[in-house]
């Protein structure tokens, strides 16, 4: 599908995976720039001596908003122009640092058909070159029906 195309509720079957987004190899710039916009000043983020010798932590730690923005671009990127990002939920559970490269993944795990739209489930989570999984979570994705309008701006979540 080209960038900018509709994605389309019955185009999504479930055990598909979304691209993979891939971010780094991570530098202390990009954390830095990252701080300065956050106006995050931890220095964990981009002085080193003060991480390992102060915080005793192993390196330059990833910012835990980064990884989130790294989520919800990828997710906002999948569902196009005409769907919506409804519901995003993950946990940090393990570091990520400075020259890493990060994978950010995404699954579809199930969808229901509603009147005007329909609701896409998605695993997901962040993990490095070795593999480890740092940042496991789940989404939930509006998504139009093919020949129906595209999701109500604003967005107004289905009833339960």
């Amino acid at each position: 599908m080209a960038m900018g195309s509709p994605r389309y509720f019955e185009d999504c079957e479930i055990g598909a995976a979304l691209p993979l987004l891939e971010k780094g190899p991570l530098t202390t710039t990009h954390l830095m720039r990252w701080s300065a916009a956050m106006e995050n000043w931890h220095k964990i983020h981009y002085d080193k001596p003060f991480a390992i010798e102060h915080d005793k932590l192993p390196g330059l730690l990833v910012n835990g908003s980064l990884k989130q923005q790294f989520i919800l671009q990828l997710l906002k990127d999948w569902v196009g122009p005409a769907g919506w990002v409804w519901k995003v939920s993950f946990q940090f559970r393990a570091m990520n640092l400075v020259g890493e490269t990060l994978s950010i993944w995404g699954k579809v795990a199930d969808k229901r058909a509603g009147p005007g739209y329909g609701l896409v489930e998605i695993d997901l989570g962040i993990t490095n070159g070795e593999g480890k999984e740092s940042t496991p979570g789940k989404a939930t994705l509006a998504l139009p029906h093919r020949g129906g309008t595209p999701v109500p701006y604003p967005f107004v979540p289905p009833q339960a």
